[in-house]
């Protein structure tokens, strides 16, 4: 009996049934097929951003803060070692008299300790990186990441408002608006720098946009408390964009917002169990840890160290009048508003306090009109222009910011104070502007949008108190601070209406991207002055 052929075997060996593909796989792919926009922009960003920051990206800034604070962690101490400080640029020094902790002086003693002057949250994020790294840990590449991972949370944010706020913005125009932020304001300009006072101010946009995503509508009040506690805990005037998801908690509609407001005074029961505690409890822990550390620190709960500058150019005013003074409100509208730069002198083309908003941030025309708008939007232009010529008017040729010590008989136009004069200008030609904006807005045809108002009194309660804050800024393109709200800004443009490619947009968003890439090329700040680079 002979035995059956090869041929027949096969064929009666059952074909092989396909593997099933790995759930892990097909959950990324769904993943990356679900957020290739971010992933793009996040991309996209990060080349761009590390290839402008040049020979930056390579190295260590020079003001790496955060880096030596997260390394004192890790060597379970708060204070830094005197010998390993790289500077003493802002840093914090304390000395105990009697009990009594004191800004550290002249001769230095062993027991002083050195602290990190600034908010922790950077340091915190930086741990696992510092653990790898130690002190020599990249804060300006790691800052040129954080950058390009705002900007694509900040897609992800407009994203959001196209689906749940109705902003009418697909895909490409939020792309558009993102990268508008990412480069066509001073964020630019920041997050090529590592440096420890513009570190902290791009991972506080990062943390904007996640606060923002969960406080719209405050549709999730316990990660909006835990990430507005992250956002605090990096950049302290963010403690007043708080204000935004009140407003969204408590009166969230617009045109009835006074009776939801008397309806929530009346009865608040609700609101406060199912909003505002579910906030306080997601803000919470973060926040006692930081008052354990500046009270154990410092001696105040409330107190992150600038008070304990060693030897410091702000430590005169500080000591005379605080660190929050009405005195201080002059020079801080000229750096805002009123600095210009001076491209005709290549060796010094820039203040060093910075550059007026104006120029730096014109989106602010958009900002504070509704799309097609275009009388509103033309007034605010002339205001601007009218501010922008007198500013260069009366322009001195190496501009000096408003001394709070300037001497009595300095008197500038019509024998006023030359700081009073500078306020009256601002004051006067921006509330004009502000005030033709709103009579625009109140257009019953054309009603506002329903973020408009939590949205811009978020920016006023951000940025008026910095107003009168003691510090300007110093070795930067723009005035900085301001990127504590400009989120909110290219937010009020999202949700405006304007038409991206229509010629008032065109006009102020390109101006906006020139300007800030000029920044971006050519401002050299203080690690390049450190290194003579």
């Amino acid at each position: 009996m002979t035995p059956p052929t090869t041929a027949m075997s096969d064929a009666a060996t059952p074909a092989q049934t396909p593997q099933a593909p790995n759930a892990t796989s097909t959950a990324l792919k769904v993943w990356v097929q679900a957020y290739r926009v971010e992933l793009t922009l996040f991309a996209v960003a990060f080349f761009a951003l590390m290839m402008f920051s040049g020979q930056r990206f390579l190295r260590q800034s020079a003001a790496p803060h955060f880096v030596y604070q997260a390394k004192a962690w890790l060597e379970g101490r708060q204070d830094i070692a005197a010998d390993v400080l790289p500077n003493f640029e802002d840093w914090a020094c304390v000395r105990e008299v009697n009990g009594v902790k004191e800004r550290c002086r002249q001769p230095l003693g062993p027991d002083d300790r050195w602290y990190s002057s600034f908010p922790m949250f950077p340091s915190a994020v930086m741990l696992p990186f510092v653990a790898v790294h130690g002190y020599q840990l990249n804060d300006t590449s790691f800052g040129v990441f954080i950058g390009a991972l705002a900007i694509a949370l900040f897609y992800s944010l407009l994203r959001l408002l196209s689906e749940h706020e109705g902003t009418g913005r697909g895909e490409l125009e939020n792309a558009a608006l993102a990268v508008v932020l990412g480069f066509g304001t001073l964020f630019f300009y920041a997050a090529l720098r590592g440096e420890v006072w513009f570190s902290a101010e791009v991972m506080g946009v990062a943390l904007t946009c996640l606060y923002l995503r969960n406080a719209v509508g405050a549709r999730r009040p316990l990660l909006a408390g835990l990430f507005w506690a992250m956002a605090v805990l990096t950049r302290t005037p963010l403690v007043f964009t708080g204000v935004f998801f009140v407003i969204e908690a408590i009166a969230p509609t617009a045109g009835q917002r006074r009776e939801q407001l008397k309806a929530f005074f009346a009865k608040p029961g609700e609101v406060l169990k199912t909003k505002l505690q579910p906030f306080a409890v997601g803000a919470a822990p973060l926040a006692v840890i930081a008052m354990v550390m500046n009270q154990t620190r410092f001696g105040s709960i409330a107190e992150f160290g600038h008070r304990f500058f060693f030897e410091n150019r702000v430590n005169a005013d500080i000591d005379r009048f605080g660190l929050f003074h009405p005195i201080y409100l002059a020079r801080n509208l000229e750096a805002a508003f009123l600095l210009l730069p001076n491209p005709t002198n290549p060796q010094e083309p820039f203040s060093f306090w910075g550059m007026t908003m104006l120029l730096t941030t014109p989106l602010l025309v958009l900002a504070a009109t509704k799309g097609q708008q275009v009388k509103a939007a033309l007034a605010s232009v002339a205001a601007m222009l009218v501010t922008l010529v007198l500013a260069g008017a009366g322009r001195a040729p190496n501009p000096q910011l408003a001394n709070v010590n300037v001497a009595p008989g300095e008197a500038g136009l019509f024998g006023l104070h030359p700081a009073m004069v500078k306020v009256i200008l601002v004051v006067t030609l921006g509330g004009a502007a502000v005030a033709y904006a709103i009579r625009a807005l109140s257009d019953r045809d054309r009603p506002a949008p329903r973020l408009f108002v939590p949205l811009w009194l978020t920016v006023a309660a951000t940025a008026l108190p910095g107003l009168l804050y003691q510090n300007t800024g110093y070795a930067q393109f723009g005035f900085r601070f301001s990127l504590d709200y400009t989120p909110y800004l290219v937010v009020l443009v999202a949700v405006s209406g304007w038409r991206l490619l229509s010629p008032i947009p065109l006009v102020t968003l390109g101006l906006g991207a020139l300007v800030n890439f000029w920044g971006a090329l050519a401002f050299r700040g203080y690690t390049e002055l450190v290194r003579r680079w």
